[in-house]
């Protein structure tokens, strides 16, 4: 259909059109009386060109296999939300995000160690929290059947319940009745830049106009996103300093291994790896686990199986 000799315009013609309204929200009214068509032709034009690009994203299994196969041991999972336009009746109210104030639609997805859109999940109410939309795509499964690690905010907390051989590692929570020890302070802020790629990747994912406030359709919105994230990637590479893991340290040393991690942040950068491990260590001394052992995201991987 998409070389077909009925086409107004040529295929090259009508992908620089498709491309104007989706990275630069531009309106189909505009697109089409400057190239003499009908509204109903641009958009007819965009929603075959989303559904064509979306049918090739790949699934999460394979996506995590593939990031396995490449040497990759640490993968980033954050969500977010993508504004949409309010609607009248009572069926839009799962849209509105408590968190943020207005409505929208929530995505998990997930991104290599620089950054990288690597899978972009299926669209759902803004009101979804980021631990119903993992559990219900079993990302935790996943993460284990490949032998990776994952690094997470804490709206991820409970997802991973083994404390003695987590896969997914969220930071310390605080609270009234619970403060943070120093080592749990050290720990957060290691993790906090071990993630900072997932949010550049976010950040240039919203580069496309059209995500600033969806006014297509909702079910097409799932096929948008992973259009967006087939053809958009950072544009800068962030840290690269990979850290090699030891053997767990005795518990009085838990202090001096973040702060050696903190210090080689400020040095040349910190990878997501020497992040999972350090944060992992703490919790694995935290719950008392004393025994020594591999303790990298493949061993995790291989463990579970």
């Amino acid at each position: 259909m998409i070389r077909s000799r009925w086409r107004i315009l040529p295929p090259g013609k009508i992908a620089v059109i498709v491309l104007a309204v989706l990275r630069h929200d531009q309106r189909l009214a505009d697109m089409a009386g400057g190239n003499n068509v009908s509204k109903s032709t641009v958009r007819r034009w965009r929603d075959e060109l989303i559904g064509l690009l979306a049918a090739q994203a790949p699934r999460l299994d394979r996506a995590l296999k593939k990031v396995a196969r490449q040497g990759g041991e640490v993968v980033l999972i954050d969500g977010t939300l993508i504004a949409t336009q309010r609607r009248t009746g009572k069926a839009d109210r799962r849209n509105y995000s408590g968190k943020h104030h207005h409505h929208g639609l929530h995505f998990l997805a997930l991104t290599d160690e620089r950054g990288r859109l690597i899978w972009i999940s299926a669209a759902r109410p803004g009101r979804t929290h980021d631990n119903t939309a993992a559990r219900q795509d079993h990302v935790l499964a996943h993460l284990r059947a490949a032998g990776l690690g994952a690094l997470a905010d804490l709206g991820f907390r409970g997802l991973d319940n083994d404390v003695l051989d987590p896969v997914i590692v969220t930071g310390f929570h605080a609270s009234r009745t619970h403060k943070l020890t120093p080592g749990q302070k050290t720990a957060n802020r290691v993790l906090a830049i071990g993630r900072a790629p997932v949010e550049h990747g976010f950040a240039h994912l919203k580069n496309w106009r059209i995500l600033t406030k969806l006014r297509t359709s909702l079910a097409r919105a799932t096929d948008l996103l992973v259009h967006s994230r087939d053809h958009d990637s950072p544009r800068r590479d962030p840290r690269t300093a990979h850290g090699q893991p030891s053997r767990r340290p005795p518990s009085g040393a838990r202090l001096s291994v973040l702060g050696g991690a903190l210090r080689g942040v400020r040095r040349q950068g910190l990878s997501c790896r020497v992040a999972w491990v350090s944060v992992r260590r703490l919790r694995q001394a935290e719950a008392g686990d004393v025994s020594g052992g591999e303790v990298g995201p493949g061993a995790c991987g291989r463990q579970s199986l």
